[in-house]
């Protein structure tokens, strides 16, 4: 009998000769030989793409993501060796995929882009990078004609963060339609995190092998008035990718921020070190945070890498498996939905500290949010001026796929947000450049994809 979660949408694939790789083996290889991850290497982590080769892009905090994948794999399987026996494959390639993958959707100039294409979609079901992403390995990709990259449903499974749609969980009144786009405030159009009504065909043949029930009760959303709703739950794949990025986003990235002297010593032991020794339940972190910060703001390389590698350790091996169904008395059938990962709770409040401290000293800083709102501002005239003569400025392979979504009675907007959302920031500049600076001439070439 054949295992529905090996399955892809187009079932006649390429067999090559004496190739003994698993659906999982397959799907890694796929998304390592895509263009879109390729273009993580040039598009905006944290700190800015292109301003130092030492910043992290989203091409090397996939890396990273990817190996901490391993490292909990290897964790859970030591723990739980018969239940994860049952419900992991026997290597790692799944969850490396996952991560290798989870921010290919994400556009250029990092959380600025996104704002600006979900507000020049917002007539035309809105953008959102996670949707994207599955857009993106789907049906975009020209690993097939029509399903993108062709991965098994297992994989499109664990790449769903969000199992909803946008117009489902967007529930928030936004501010009246600007007359200026450099008025446009990105606190006021955040979208909510979900996946595109026009890809609705795709999640159908998703969770098509899941009962009714099973459904109903991963579709879920908590209820958030005046502000996004937000999917309750995600599958057992989904939920160790999540850790991977967290741990990557709140420890890695918070090393180029320390090397390059962008945070400091005094701000970290206020906002961090403070909160952690405040950690009763957990005696490993709040007898060794002191040490720690004092060895990540060490001048020698080294003795940084040293604390890093701690932090991670420490919350590897502190994440568990749990049975959503004793945890919350709910009734999943399905073994992917029904177990998580996860980290306890003093743990995960202590990586939620380290995530925090990030967001407020790193992203939020003056240098990187005028970074956003100048990308922001990139995206927002490209889309305008793509979409005003889409005839006379798309290229032909984009051009062939608005006359089939014409054709089709598909959502022509959404060809041209994929097309800008899939740029990298260089390759967004340049072109923002050609068209509206009369001084630029173009010296790039448009791939042929």
């Amino acid at each position: 009998m054949t295992n529905p979660w090996h399955d892809r949408q187009q079932s006649t694939v390429s067999i090559r000769q004496d190739d003994h790789r698993s659906p999982f083996q397959r799907d890694r290889a796929r998304i390592l030989h895509s263009a879109a991850f390729r273009r993580l290497q040039s598009k905006t982590q944290v700190m800015g793409s292109g301003q130092s080769d030492f910043y992290r892009t989203r091409l090397t905090h996939s890396l990273e993501a990817a190996q901490i994948g391993s490292g909990i794999v290897a964790q859970l399987k030591s723990k739980y060796p018969e239940l994860t026996h049952a419900l992991l494959p026997q290597e790692d390639s799944l969850i490396e995929a996952l991560c290798l993958a989870h921010d290919i959707g994400h556009p250029p100039f990092g959380h600025g882009g996104e704002v600006a294409l979900h507000y020049m979609m917002r007539d035309h079901g809105g953008f959102e990078g996670n949707g994207q992403t599955l857009r993106i390995v789907a049906k975009l990709e020209p690993f097939s004609k029509c399903h993108g990259m062709n991965l098994s449903r297992r994989t499109l499974l664990g790449l769903i963060k969000y199992p909803q749609t946008l117009n489902v969980l967007d529930n928030k009144q936004y501010p009246a339609t600007l007359d200026n786009f450099r008025q446009l405030k990105a606190s006021d159009w955040h979208p909510a995190k979900g996946l595109y009504l026009d890809d609705t065909d795709t999640l159908d043949w998703i969770l098509a092998p899941l009962s009714q029930q099973d459904r109903d009760l991963f579709q879920q959303f908590k209820q958030n008035n005046g502000k996004h709703h937000k999917t309750k739950f995600k599958s057992l794949d989904c939920s160790i990718m999540e850790l991977a990025d967290d741990t990557a986003y709140g420890i890695h990235d918070l090393e180029d921020a320390i090397v390059t002297g962008v945070v400091h010593r005094e701000d970290f032991e206020r906002e961090v070190v403070t909160k952690l020794a405040n950690i009763s339940d957990d005696p490993w972190i709040s007898e060794h945070i002191n040490d720690l910060a004092s060895h990540l703001f060490s001048e020698e390389h080294y003795i940084q890498k040293e604390a890093i590698g701690a932090l991670v350790n420490y919350l590897i091996t502190n994440i568990t498996l749990v049975d959503l169904n004793e945890q919350l008395g709910i009734e999943f059938n399905e073994p992917l939905l029904r177990y998580n990962a996860q980290l306890p709770a003093t743990v995960a409040q202590a990586l939620q500290i380290f995530k925090d401290f990030v967001y407020e000293y790193v992203i939020k800083q003056t240098s990187i949010q005028r970074m956003e709102y100048r990308g922001q501002q990139v995206v927002m005239e490209i889309f305008e001026a793509l979409a005003s003569d889409p005839q006379r400025l798309l290229p032909t392979n984009t051009l062939k796929r608005l006359a089939q979504a014409k054709s089709d009675g598909l959502n022509e907007h959404r060809v041209i947000a994929d097309y800008v959302s899939g740029m990298t920031d260089e390759y967004a500049s340049k072109l923002y450049q050609t068209l509206f600076s009369a001084a630029a001439t173009p010296n790039y070439r448009e791939p042929n994809l």
